[in-house]
């Protein structure tokens, strides 16, 4: 039997009317927490990238 997922939720969510992401390292997973069984799985690499394009357009 595997270990059970481990999945956490963004600090900046709050956690008002259930809007948050959760990512579960390992996998580069993400979910919403209103369905949590939808997930998108990326390379560690694929993220790396996308979160600093993200911090780029700031």
């Amino acid at each position: 039997m595997g270990q059970p997922e481990v999945w956490k939720k963004a600090s900046f969510s709050g956690g008002q009317n259930g809007d948050c992401v959760e990512v579960r390292g390992d996998l580069a997973a993400v979910r919403d927490s209103k369905n949590p069984s939808a997930r998108l799985s990326f390379s560690e690499k694929a993220m790396t990238v996308f979160i600093a394009s993200l911090r780029d357009q700031r």
